[in-house]
């Protein structure tokens, strides 16, 4: 019998028996079976499409309209990983905003989860999509969408204050009902310490190895992208094929080797 497609459930129990949860970004049909017939757990329609596909500096400008067009490509190419769809920025300006680019996402997309950035301003939000029975990932640490406002991709978390804001929202939005967390660019051992206090799976990017699983940029991961990021790794270097570049990041994630040492910058 073929296994059960992936929820949220299915996660939640990952993280209790500590079995590491494999995602990766994707925004067509294509690549969404390959990593489909790969293992990955969980797809991520990201708004890094903005910068990977359409050639922006930020994620700034992309809009739900190309997110859920994206996300319904994804949509049918997927069969069994859990689909989780980006709201872009200002999709969430009110809780009620983002209940409405949410069910677009949802609807027209056929996204099963939607994630969202911010802490405490979030939490409204994520309660309010979550009543509704909105699955919801909550986004932590670097925040792409407020590139403008932190004036460039850095690192955060790494002043006790700063760390300890992230602790608290981290709490703030799990309470709120969020499914999932995505820490982002913050110190290996804070990310450690938010993944054991909470009972929510948290899934890292350049946050070390001591979160429930990793995500990473696709065209990060296959050596596309022009500039990518340390805490990255060219997995189809010294493979001949995007297949077997896909099963050894899974590989590598299960068995706790990525993100090692050299992609683990604070």
């Amino acid at each position: 019998m073929p296994a059960a497609p992936i929820s949220v459930a299915t996660l939640a129990a990952m993280k209790t028996r500590g079995e590491r949860i494999t995602c990766l970004t994707c925004y067509d049909a294509s690549f969404a079976r390959l990593l489909d017939a790969a293992g990955l757990d969980v797809l991520l329609v990201g708004d890094s499409l903005g910068m990977v596909l359409q050639g922006h500096s930020t994620t700034v400008p992309v809009t739900v309209d190309q997110m859920a067009y994206h996300t319904a490509c994804v949509a049918r190419g997927r069969s069994h990983a859990l689909l989780i769809a980006d709201l872009p920025f200002l999709a969430c300006a009110t809780p009620e905003l983002a209940l409405i680019n949410a069910g677009r996402l949802m609807q027209e997309g056929g996204a099963q989860v939607v994630k969202l950035e911010g802490g405490a301003n979030m939490v409204e939000a994520v309660r309010r999509l979550t009543e509704q029975g909105v699955p919801v990932c909550a986004h932590l640490g670097l925040l792409p969408q407020s590139v403008n406002r932190i004036g460039g991709y850095r690192f955060q978390g790494r002043d006790p204050d700063s760390a300890q804001t992230i602790r608290q929202d981290a709490l703030a939005l799990q309470e709120a009902g969020a499914s999932l967390l995505v820490l982002e660019c913050v110190p290996a051992a804070l990310a450690e310490a938010i993944t054991r206090s909470l009972t929510i799976p948290v899934i890292g990017i350049g946050a070390g190895a001591g979160c429930d699983g990793q995500v990473l940029v696709l065209h990060d991961m296959l050596g596309l992208s022009p500039r990518s990021p340390r805490f990255s790794r060219d997995f189809l270097k010294g493979r001949g094929a995007v297949s077997e570049a896909l099963a050894a990041y899974v590989a590598a994630v299960r068995a706790g080797s990525f993100p090692g040492t050299e992609e683990t910058p604070y």
